[in-house]
């Protein structure tokens, strides 16, 4: 197996079909926000090693960091991660990428489905860091509400809308897009309307950090 080994800490519950997993933080591991790590398996019945990358949803790396991993019953990764017991080991890369937080800057944080994790991330480190956030999120099932709770009760402007209330985003997007660093994370119809927003309200998409999830 290939891959630095990590330790599973604790698999949570944090929204409908999404866990959170925590995972011991390897020696020499220093990752912002927005970056990600590619996991790497072999789960029981699987005659190959299977490998995901998935954007780290912890604010910061201690002894400690964590991934959200939204659940596929298709699949043949993610319900195996989410039944994972504590101490079970698997194996990472990196971390990797280049869109990143450094608690400089106000920042919006805008979501599309597993994108929640990477923006509440940045959200959550920038208000550690005493700059502004704003998050706007896109999801019929969101994950992470009581994280987001918090943030809103600190004073953060959080704004959840429906997958097809396109409107709302595009209303929410257009209301906040002056109020600090764009970040967005998605699939690729989420962050290419995300880009056709920032432009027809007279920004620059090409300032804007999105990360395309395909």
């Amino acid at each position: 197996m290939e891959g630095t080994p990590v330790t599973v800490e604790s698999v949570r519950e944090v929204g409908p079909d999404t866990v959170a997993l925590e995972l011991e933080t390897p020696a020499e591991f220093d990752a912002l926000p927005g970056q990600f790590v590619l996991v790497r398996a072999e789960p029981d019945g699987v005659d190959e090693e299977l490998a995901r990358h998935y954007t780290l949803s912890s604010p910061s790396v201690g002894d400690t960091f964590e991934i959200t991993v939204g659940i596929d019953p298709d699949g043949d990764l993610s319900p195996w991660l989410a039944d994972l017991d504590s101490g079970t080991t698997i194996h990472i890369d990196g971390p990797f990428g280049n869109i990143t937080y450094e608690g400089d800057q106000n920042v919006v944080a805008i979501a599309g489905g597993p994108g929640v994790g990477p923006a509440i991330s940045i959200a959550e480190a920038a208000h550690a860091a005493g700059q502004n956030a704003v998050v706007i999120y896109q999801d019929d099932a969101p994950a992470h509400r009581e994280r987001l709770d918090v943030l809103e009760d600190d004073g953060a402007p959080v704004t959840i809308v429906e997958d097809d209330a396109d409107d709302e985003l595009v209303a929410a997007i257009e209301g906040h897009l002056d109020e600090g660093q764009v970040y967005a994370f998605g699939f690729a119809e989420f962050v290419t309307l995300v880009s056709e927003t920032i432009e027809e309200a007279g920004g620059d998409s090409d300032e804007a950090l999105i990360e395309n999830f395909g």
